[in-house]
């Protein structure tokens, strides 16, 4: 099963890989790049990362599990390489089988990894409510509706670890199957949203960095960036047919775009190529790094 996620992994990232390459070519006469800045772009993503590695650790180690920096790092990116084959299942699956393998019992490595999941979609559409709404004015709702609807999200996630295990007794009375409803601790839940809301702050500002470094300037100032980042990558993120959102967040993001006068119509046609090209290297090319060489991992850590 290992050796066919491999497989799968290394056919779909490398065929959505060359079509990208190859739409970025069509576009390389009008590139004038800063090189510079997109390294540090892409420095910013690392960063990201690592924020949502020490998120999953973290919850983790609030089930009551240990694991290394080093472990939990290679389980991240390596799963991770889960999203580009079709299907929403392979990084949950992938993660809890190598946490697994690490001395981290499948119910907190599975667990962790769906309740950071869910906060982080539902801190993300947050995150958009908060920066983007002078983006959002002419489809969002009036600003009351806005902070009500803000206000509901955060508390969604305060109180998840008390409704989501009743949802699911709901749900397997309803349906007749057992269903064992996880223990979620609260310090699990409070630790994903506060590394959820950083990471997707870094997302965005590493998006406008990307987008100064391609385009020259922006128009816009932070918090527009970062709302259309996190806002495209949601709705692709919530398409349950298309592997790594693709399609879904590259329409969503050239949308936006234009509507919030953030780039011109092929601007923005550009900025949807590059971003994805750029995202998905910084996405494949870690976890390629890690399962190529499984001896290749930082130092662990006992703390």
């Amino acid at each position: 099963m290992q050796g066919a996620f491999v497989v799968a992994v290394l056919w779909f990232g490398g065929a959505l890989l060359a079509e990208q390459w190859g739409a970025v070519g069509e576009l390389r006469a009008s590139l004038h790049p800063s090189w510079g800045r997109i390294a540090f772009s892409g420095g910013i993503v690392l960063v990201s990362y690592a924020v949502l590695i020490a998120t999953w650790r973290a919850t983790v180690q609030a089930w009551g599990e240990r694991i290394g920096i080093g472990d939990a790092a290679r389980i991240w990116f390596v799963s991770n390489l889960g999203r580009y084959v079709p299907g929403k299942v392979w990084q949950i699956g992938a993660m809890g089988v190598m946490a697994q393998r690490v001395g981290v019992s499948p119910v907190a490595a599975v667990g962790s990894a769906l309740v950071v999941s869910l906060v982080h979609v539902l801190v993300g559409f947050g995150v958009v409510a908060a920066t983007g709404r002078e983006l959002l004015a002419g489809a969002a709702p009036p600003g009351g509706l806005l902070v009500a609807a803000l206000a509901a999200m955060g508390i969604a996630v305060v109180s998840a670890p008390w409704w989501i295990p009743t949802a699911l007794r709901l749900v397997s009375r309803v349906s007749g199957r057992a269903i064992a409803a996880p223990r979620l601790p609260p310090r699990a839940i409070w630790v994903a949203a506060l590394g959820s809301v950083v990471a997707w702050v870094l997302f965005g500002l590493a998006f406008r960095e990307l987008t100064l470094a391609l385009l020259g300037s922006v128009t816009r100032d932070a918090a527009a960036y970062v709302a259309v980042f996190t806002l495209s990558y949601l709705l692709g993120f919530v398409a349950l047919f298309a592997p790594g959102g693709i399609g879904v967040r590259e329409l969503s993001m050239a949308a936006l775009l234009v509507s919030a006068s953030l780039a011109t119509a092929p601007q923005a046609a550009l900025l949807v190529v590059a971003s994805r090209l750029w995202l998905t290297v910084l996405e494949i090319l870690p976890g390629a790094l890690f399962l190529a060489w499984p001896s290749f991992r930082p130092a662990p850590s006992s703390s």
